[in-house]
């Protein structure tokens, strides 16, 4: 059976833990804040934002035409797989 002395120390290790984890975070919180501010605000022209959003839409599609021919090949090997089994067990 537990004391309540055990309890008490128990808890006191769990809020010792507790404080070190929220310490931790402030300090990581304050130092994010801290570069975030540190920086200068960087400004463009419109033509300037236009051409890199231009940029990173192109170089995103062709990503995702890099994902859609990865998904059609395995699309096609499932099928494959499929077909060879279904041959299979008709010929055997």
């Amino acid at each position: 059976m537990e004391t309540n002395s055990e309890r008490v120390r128990d808890d006191d290790a769990a809020m010792i833990a507790f404080g070190r984890i929220a310490e931790r975070w402030r300090a990581r919180q304050e130092r994010d804040s801290r570069a975030r501010n540190s920086g200068t605000l960087e400004t463009m022209t419109a033509p300037a934002f236009r051409a890199i959003v231009a940029e990173r839409l192109r170089r995103l599609e062709g990503e995702m035409m890099d994902v859609r021919s990865r998904v059609n090949g395995l699309l096609f090997v499932v099928a494959g797989a499929v077909i060879t089994q279904v041959v299979l067990r008709l010929v055997g």
